[in-house]
């Protein structure tokens, strides 16, 4: 099976893995799962680490790259096509640009959207896993 991560999915994966519950870790440790992070959460991630809010071993590009590699995750540019997509979403979905980016980019793709916020895993037009459980 094929899995996005969402930005707080990446970072509790490498800072803070006890936040993940045991089947999100069993997931994310399978080599069988075929892992994905978007452009849209580097983005988030060095505007997170410039004011302070996240801190991140070494600098962020070796993080970045670190853990990727660790991950094994692929890594998902943003198309013209999901860009278009992240304001067609089906629905009533916040108005929030990287969730808007996340989920076109899951629907577009097929992937199942790992993640804990409750926005996303409320919304029936995404599919998700919690990633608590």
């Amino acid at each position: 099976m094929s899995f996005l991560l969402d930005t707080h999915v990446w970072i509790w994966s490498q800072e803070l893995p006890e936040r993940l519950g045991p089947k999100t870790q069993k997931t994310l440790l399978d080599p069988t799962s075929v892992l994905y992070v978007s452009t849209v959460s580097s983005l988030e991630i060095a505007r997170l680490v410039s004011v302070g809010a996240v801190c991140v071993s070494g600098s962020l590009t070796s993080w970045v790259s670190d853990t990727l590699q660790s991950l094994r995750c692929g890594s998902i540019d943003i198309s013209h096509a999901i860009a278009l997509g992240a304001y067609s979403l089906p629905g009533d979905f916040h108005k929030d640009a990287a969730d808007r980016v996340l989920i076109a980019t899951a629907r577009l793709l097929h992937l199942v959207l790992i993640t804990a916020d409750e926005r996303i895993l409320a919304y029936n037009d995404v599919k998700s896993l919690d990633a608590r459980t």
